[in-house]
């Protein structure tokens, strides 16, 4: 049996499946989720750092939303693909207009979203997977 026989067997397998899709799920929310409650906690801050970037303070409610409420939908797979797609914009527009310098740390962060947003286009073709919201009447 060829290796790549073997790892389909694998990824049919139900429960490997479902777990490796939580993991993946947690994975990629949890930035998010975590960069919300700390432009939560330091709100003041993030909005003078948005507008010193040319982003309206206006819109840091939304980026809040857009971050913890996206991340908890993706964490418990609701929704997925519309999340996955969204984040995977906003992870190339948020890189652009905040890591675009042209110093070393900028740079690698923006790869970083470029690399996420590489994971939000598999997520967003392979949806939650099991042991999700999304897929709750499929088990």
């Amino acid at each position: 049996m060829s290796i790549n026989a073997k790892f389909n067997d694998l990824i049919a397998n139900k429960v490997f499946y479902g777990l490796v899709s939580v993991f993946m799920r947690v994975v990629l929310s949890s930035v998010f989720i975590i960069a919300g409650i700390g432009k939560i906690s330091a709100y003041n801050a993030t909005g003078e750092y948005m507008a010193s970037m040319g982003v309206p303070a206006a819109l840091l409610p939304l980026v809040i939303l857009t971050e913890l409420g996206g991340g908890l939908a993706l964490l418990v797979g609701y929704q997925t693909r519309i999340v996955a797609i969204l984040y995977f914009g906003f992870c190339i527009i948020s890189g652009l207009i905040f890591h675009s310098g042209p110093d070393m740390q900028s740079q690698l962060m923006l790869m970083k979203n470029v690399t996420m947003s590489g994971g939000f286009i598999a997520l967003f073709l392979l949806g939650a997977g099991g042991f999700s919201v999304d897929n709750r009447n499929a088990r």
